[in-house]
């Protein structure tokens, strides 16, 4: 194709212009048609010139179609479409040249008879339907592919966008994108897609990443304005039923949710229970919808730059006040009128003088039935908790139901004629009802009749005042509820946006980010149609123009201007529609407001304008003369309205004498609600209530004065007050009022006239002020009473909040979420093609996919991708040409970018691809950087250490060499006499002790002899048998290695019992260091590192005796070596006989002591922390609804959500429950099976593995390569299936230790999930990633202690076995590294789902993890083992001292009976006795040191 004239230069305007175009046809035909044209020719000319130079039949149809092949479509030319027009559009070179290889060309095809394209290229219709319903017969599989997002589509039109949607909207996903568009189809039906765990899931994610959701726009508007630093607005639309309300509720939900930073604030509770207070006021039943909104709302949430909410605004629209009054068929009241009557408890229903709610003539309407009160009830504890939530007190809340009671009553008032007399008037009762009515509105009765039956009408000279008639009589009744509905309602909004107000907000030099949420009424179609549903449709026409103008003006007009190659996309435009219904002076509006404000108009004369002005408007459809009705094509189909009552409600104002009786009510609330102003009517509140309280003390005091003194002040002025009626409320109420005044210290000003109050501050009703100024009230406008100007009508208020809405809207960049119904019948789960398809036509969401598929998501100016790509662009990078050169640089495919003249359009994955490249280029100059900073730090301080290292070792050196010649001198003095004492000493000592020892040994000899005389006398064979043999030293006498050598069979019986106990091993250690002695080195030596490995067993639960000979044995053979081998038998015998009579000893105690009794619990490892449901959920442990409000209880560790009731019939662990899996039919038993399920309070360590860490702790410590080296695959296969039968009954020791030890590893490797866990993998290896070593501890430690129990004690065992390993280095060769190296693959993998490159990179990571683990464990161990032999130093230390102690006590009474021997004998001068007597006491002194 080409743009040239005929002498091949290019053509200029008003010349001809070359089109090649190329057909697509059945028949055989030329492959390129060459026609000349004008710039204006039509596609309709071009098509008729190329089938005559075709020599095609001109008698069937065809279509031209442009091609481009980059943006994948071909776009069909309608019949008025300029050819030539969009070829100027195209690149240069693809004007100039004539391949069809450059993308850019045009197609003649040929229609079907039915209109649509017959593609030669693609399979005919035929095909496809055949193709189809050889799917439905089951002769061909079915196509179950679906994209979430529909741009992705690989034939884009009407039937494959709803094919997609059906097939996820049966596959439960409701939630499809349209690029950044979201597509939601109401199931009718909640799904447990909403708990907690998906806002973490969907928190900080890209769009497209996950599955598409709700959540997933939430989180992408939220990081959107914290990261641009703009205000973000979702926009949500859709029809009546098709699930806006709720989608509402999910994205506060979520807000709110990212926003909390681990913590709720007091502002966010409160947008939590805006929610539903306003769903109870606002929203009720409709024939399309069970919760449909009858007013708009636009809820503004404020933030501060740190992402954490700080206060909130809402905005309503437009009440439907009529439905109050009056409904179609299937369709209720408001929702807080049946909570509050079905709901309510007995004292509530006498208070507020409530009846059944078929007894209420606004409710019993069309076949009045309630067939959800147990819904109604919960409903109405709901409400209560969000009124408390939002700040509402008891006594307001009380005040409220007081006036929805009175609403309620005013709708039984009846009116009849009066029988006698002359009056024309009616009378008006009954009388219970209005005796309630007055009572509950606290206003006369009297004054209530009167102003319910007749009007007062004030002219220039009299004031008149006229009865009405029966029909008027009722529209002012219902005009009086209806206003007392609205200007309540508005009350209600005015309360909540100050509470939710933040006093910062009130200042304009605070910064403030925002994301508006918009829920507004959706377009209604109803059989009868009114006033109400042409102000909603209204707003979706206002809503459908503000979408195409984001998604489709805009863009293309951006396009456009920045000169980039681009075709317009055509879609339905609905300007014509707003401007007959908005524009001046014609416009439907502003034609109603006319008529409204003539005196005889009626609604025929309305109906009458209304044809006259728009009878030729193509949006406007007149009716036959007779219907009182008119027609207006809206973007989702024409609607009939009806003209009845348009004049009456656009002017529903409340009437002046209904406003002067609510005025003369006793009630200050019911005052307040039909005040004009809230800020003055607060202020007067507060006012009037410290002029009460005043005039209360006065009279208190003056009849406390008058009485005796003597009793309590307080009690005599309560009581003096307690009969006091002021204006009809209760003194000591006031004197509640008076104490929110805030005074100065001396607020009683003393002057000629005592008792002046000086009132210095108010509360704070600058913030009232600001909200009330936020948005226009209606209730304020129906209350321009005495004011000349007429007040502004109800749908001139609707323009004008109108326009503000979408000027906020326009202030923000937009989220649309596009909510559809599923089916009319609100059926679950059900999907009405034909109904979805209509919705997405009137919503142009083909036009929509189309431009988000061709279109460009990011956009940067100039300067902006120069500053975000700053560190990929070369230095001074300033013009176009270095962002082109960038972008070919990294290969971006020329057909998914273009530069315009002022901005970079890039598609949303190329965009992906340059912030990945950045990313990654960023990290290395960081890294390179912290690399040079943290090397010049360490140089400096290297180098400052270095200089004062110097200077200390020279000043050291010089004060040393001083101190040393000091020392000499006085060493070589101290010396001297040190030695000559300690001479002296020992010579006397010696002297002493030899003399004392002569004496003894001579006294033994002597002894010895006669007692030897003596045996030999009675026994000869004893005698010989005590002689030591000649040449062999003597043995211990308590230890004999001869007599051990011949070892009996019933030591071998005893070694059968197994120790269960840790105070049985302690004991056999203590029995051990007591009769041991060191007559043989080998002896010695096992048997002191055999009691430092029973210390290690202490938390062991079963050892056989049998193990622990085998272990003694090998450390007796470890250590005698070649050289003494053959006293290995020798010393094991010894250490046999001798545990022998421990193990007896410790049978008989047993024997003795009584059994104790363990109680055991059984936990299921669920961290459980309630919170308040502010979005229905479900239970995952019932299934059942967990309602708004209600409170749920959530585990911290596996997001499990419950009721309350429903924690003691949770069966599932903690760590089961995230994995989903059955593992009781996977027919394993110890194998393959989770850790939880093996182990318990009784059992903390599963038995397969504790049985074969003790074998090899007690067989192979002293093995070489023990875990290094594989057994055979045969023999651990048959010792697995031994195990898996029965455990108890195999005996390990049949089976090499390599086998055992291999089974050990594929124990650990077959665990579903590791001994550290899959959830905390990644958190091990950022533990592992931290700079300092202690801080790596700690942060491993701290993780290990949120592992499960069951796996945590696994984890325990497993590790104080390699710790055992690894403390026999020397022998098995195993060091801790080698373990770690070897096991860290066994019980810190990550999932197998996660990337194998990444896992493979994580090794060294996980090795280094464990490998301090077991550092760490080992370094613990050798303290405590430290611990242990200081104490047991301690302990023979103290033994000895005590035996001393007891030894020297005897030694003292013995000298004591010798001195007083002495004493007796020097009495009597028997001087042979007295040398006795002196020797013995020299001999005690000498004994003891003395």
């Amino acid at each position: 194709m080409s743009v040239t004239d005929g002498d091949g230069t290019a053509s200029q305007d008003g010349r001809t212009y070359v089109l090649q175009i190329y057909p697509r046809l059945t028949l055989e035909t030329a492959p390129c048609c060459t026609i000349k044209v004008h710039k204006e020719a039509t596609a309709a000319t071009v098509i008729q010139d190329a089938a005559v130079n075709l020599g095609l039949d001109t008698g069937k149809r065809y279509v031209l179609a442009e091609v481009k092949e980059s943006g994948g479509e071909e776009w069909v030319l309608e019949s008025t479409d300029l050819p030539v027009h969009r070829v100027l559009l195209w690149p240069r070179k693809a004007q100039e040249e004539h391949s069809q290889s450059e993308g850019y060309y045009f197609l003649l095809q040929e229609r079907n008879h039915d209109g649509s394209i017959l593609y030669m290229h693609l399979p005919s219709l035929y095909k496809e339907k055949d193709a189809q319903r050889l799917v439905a017969r089951g002769f061909l599989p079915p196509r179950y592919e679906d994209f979430d997002d529909l741009c992705n589509l690989s034939v884009l039109n009407e039937d494959t966008i709803l094919e997609n949607l059906h097939n996820r909207f049966q596959k439960k996903k409701i939630y499809t994108y349209a690029g950044s568009i979201l597509v939601a189809i109401n199931p009718f039906k909640f799904l447990p897609i909403y708990n907690p765990k998906y806002v973490k899931m969907y928190e900080n994610h890209q769009l497209g990443k996950l599955e598409p959701h709700i959540f997933a726009i939430a989180d992408v508007a939220y990081y959107a304005m914290l990261r641009k630093r703009i205000n973000q607005c979702i926009v949500i639309s859709g029809e009546s039923g098709s699930g806006k309300t709720q989608s509402t509720n999910f994205l506060i939900h979520c807000l709110t949710a990212l926003s909390q930073k681990g913590y709720a604030s007091g502002v966010e509770r409160t947008i939590l229970g805006a929610g539903p207070v306003l769903e109870a006021f606002g929203n009720a039943k409709t024939a399309h919808n069970n919760n449909s909104s009858r007013f708009g709302k636009f809820i503004q949430v404020n933030y501060l730059e740190s992402g954490v909410v700080r206060g909130a605004v809402v905005e309503k629209y437009l009440l439907e006040k009529s439905r109050l009054v009056s409904r179609e068929k299937n369709e209720r009241n408001y929702h807080v009128f049946y909570y509050l009557l079905v709901g309510a408890s007995e004292e509530e229903r006498k208070e507020y003088k409530l009846l059944q709610p078929e007894n209420y003539h606004y409710l019993k309407q069309h076949n009045f039935a309630i067939e959800d009160a147990d819904d109604l009830r919960h409903d109405f504890e709901r409400l209560q908790q969000a009124m408390e939530m939002v700040g509402f007190l008891p006594a307001t809340k009380k005040q409220i139901f007081s006036v929805l009671s009175a609403i309620l009553y005013l709708g039984n008032v009846t009116y009849s004629r009066k029988s006698t007399g002359r009056d024309e008037g009616l009378d008006v009762g009954p009388p219970e009802i209005l005796a309630n009515l007055s009572d509950l509105l606290k206003v006369k009765e009297e004054l209530l009749v009167e102003a319910l039956t007749k009007r007062k009408t004030v002219t220039v000279n009299d004031k008149l005042i006229l009865p009405y008639s029966h029909s008027e009589a009722i529209t002012a009744r219902d005009s009086m509820a209806k206003s007392l509905y609205s200007a309540l309602f508005d009350w209600i909004v005015l309360r909540i946006n100050h509470a939710l107000l933040n006093k910062k907000d009130m200042e304009e030099s605070v910064s403030c980010l925002s994301i508006g949420v918009l829920d507004i009424f959706g377009f209604e179609d109803f059989e009868t149609n009114s006033f109400e549903q042409f102000c909603i449709n209204y707003a979706n026409e206002q809503l459908q123009y503000y979408f195409n103008q984001h998604i489709f003006t805009l863009e293309q007009e951006e396009y456009q201007a920045e000169g980039i190659t681009w075709h317009n996309i055509d879609y339905t435009d609905n300007v014509g529609c707003i401007q007959l219904i908005s524009k001046k002076p014609t416009g439907l509006l502003y034609l109603l407001d006319e008529e409204s404000n003539f005196p005889h108009a009626t609604d025929k004369t309305l109906l009458a304008k209304f044809k006259q002005q728009h009878e030729r408007n193509p949006y406007f459809v007149a009716t036959p003369v007779m219907e009182p009705a008119f027609v207006i094509r809206h973007f989702a189909g024409k609607v009939k309205y009806q003209i009845k009552d348009f004049r009456e409600k656009n002017t529903d104002h409340m009437r002046p004498d209904i406003v002067a009786l609510l005025r003369s009510s006793d009630r200050a609330y019911v005052r307040q609600l039909i005040g004009m102003d809230p800020v003055a009517m607060f202020r007067w509140g507060i006012l009037r209530a410290a002029v009460r309280a005043l005039a209360a003390f006065n009279e208190a005091g003056r009849r406390w004065a008058a009485k005796s003194a003597g009793k309590d002040i307080h009690a005599q002025i309560m009581s003096s007050i307690k009969d006091l009626q002021l204006d009809g409320e209760d003194p000591r109420k006031l004197l509640q009022s008076w104490g929110r005044l805030r005074f100065p210290r001396h607020f009683l000003h003393v002057s000629d006239y005592p008792y002046v109050l000086v009132v210095q501050n108010l509360l704070d009703s600058r913030s009232l002020k600001f909200i009330v100024g936020l948005h226009d009230r209606t209730t304020k406008s129906l209350l321009h009473l005495h004011k000349k100007k007429r007040p502004p009508s109800i749908s001139a208020q609707f323009q004008t909040s109108l326009s503000k809405l979408l000027e906020t809207l326009a202030k923000a960049e937009p989220f649309f979420i596009r909510c559809l119904r599923s089916n009319a019948e609100k059926k679950e789960m059900c999907f009405d093609e034909a109904l979805v398809l209509q919705q997405l036509r009137y919503t142009g969401m083909l036009e929509t996919v189309r431009i988000r598929r061709s279109g460009y998501g990011a956009k940067y100016t100039f300067q902006e991708f120069i500053e975000q790509f700053r560190v990929l662009l070369p230095k001074n990078a300033s013009s176009q040409e270095d962002i082109a050169n960038l972008l070919q640089k990294f290969g971006l495919d020329p057909k998914t970018y273009q530069i315009g003249k002022t901005k970079v359009y890039l598609k949303e994955p190329e965009r992906q691809k340059l912030k990945d490249i950045l990313h990654k280029d960023v990290m290395q100059k960081i890294i390179f950087l912290q690399r040079w900073f943290q090397a010049k730090l360490l140089r400096s301080y290297y180098l400052q250490l270095r200089e004062a290292a110097i200077f200390v070792q020279r000043t050291w050196r010089v004060c040393r060499e001083k101190r040393y010649r000091a020392a000499t001198v006085i060493q070589a003095a101290w010396r001297c006499f040190k030695h000559r004492a300690e001479y002296k000493y020992r010579r006397s000592s010696v002297t002493k002790i030899q003399a004392l020892a002569r004496g003894q040994s001579a006294r033994k000899s002597s002894y010895f002899l006669s007692h030897s005389f003596s045996l030999s006398a009675t026994s000869p064979t004893s005698v010989h048998h005590s002689e030591p043999p000649s040449g062999r030293p003597s043995r211990n006498p308590t230890i004999k290695i001869s007599r051990a050598t011949r070892v009996t069979e019933q030591w071998n019986a005893s070694l059968d019992r197994e120790i269960t106990n840790a105070n049985e091993l302690r004991h056999l250690d203590e029995f051990l260091g007591n009769q041991l002695s060191a007559t043989e080195h080998i002896f010695i030596t096992a048997t002191m590192q055999f009691r430092a490995d029973i210390k290690s067993m202490y938390s062991v639960p079963h050892i056989g005796y049998k193990s622990l000979m085998r272990g003694y044995q090998n450390k007796v053979i470890s250590l005698a070596g070649e050289k003494q081998k053959g006293e290995v038998q020798l010393v094991v015998n010894l250490f046999q006989s001798v545990l022998d009579g421990f193990i007896r000893g410790e049978i008989k105690r047993e024997e003795a002591e009584p059994a104790k009794v363990i109680k055991l619990e059984s936990p299921l490892d669920h961290v459980f922390t309630h919170y308040q449901v502010n979005i229905m959920q479900s239970c995952d442990q019932c299934s059942s609804y967990i309602w708004g409000m209600e409170k749920a209880y959530m585990c911290s560790y596996c997001k499990f959500v419950c009721h309350k009731k429903c924690l003691s019939k949770i069966v599932t662990d903690c760590n089961t429950f995230c994995s989903k899996k059955n593992e009781e039919d996977c027919g394993c038993q110890h194998f393959g099976v989770r850790v939880c399920n093996l182990a318990n309070d009784r059992i903390p360590v599963p038995v397969v593995l504790e049985m074969m860490l003790e074998h090899v702790e007690m067989n192979g410590l002293y093995t070489e390569g023990i875990y290094r080296k594989s057994g055979s695959a045969n023999r651990m296969k048959e010792l697995r299936q031994l195990l898996e039968a029965d455990p108890h009954s195999v005996c390990l020791e049949d089976y090499p230790i390599h086998t055992v030890t291999g089974l050990v590893k594929q124990w650990l490797r077959e665990l579903p999930e590791p001994l550290m866990t899959f959830a905390h993998y990644n958190d091990f290896i950022r533990a592992v990633e931290l700079p300092e070593k202690k801080e790596q501890l700690q942060a491993i430690y701290r993780l290990l202690e949120e592992l499960p129990s069951a796996h945590y004690n696994t984890m325990e065992r497993l590790i104080f076995h390699l710790v055992r390993v690894s403390k026999e280095e020397k022998s098995n060769r195993m060091n801790p590294n080698s373990l770690a190296i070897v096991f860290a693959p066994c019980i810190l993998r990550g999932p197998d789902s996660a990337d194998p490159l990444l896992s493979m990179k994580d090794v060294a990571k996980t090795t280094l993890c464990v490998e301090m683990l077991i550092n760490e464990q080992i370094r613990r161990y050798n303290e405590r083992m430290e611990e242990i032999e200081q104490l047991e130093y301690a302990e023979t230390l103290k033994t000895g001292l005590l035996l001393l102690y007891l030894h020297n006590i005897n030694i003292i009474k013995v000298k004591n009976t010798a001195l007083e021997y002495r004493s007796d004998f020097c009495k009597t001068n028997n001087s042979c006795q007295t040398q006795l007597v002196t020797i013995i006491t020299t001999n005690c002194t000498v004994h003891c040191g003395w």
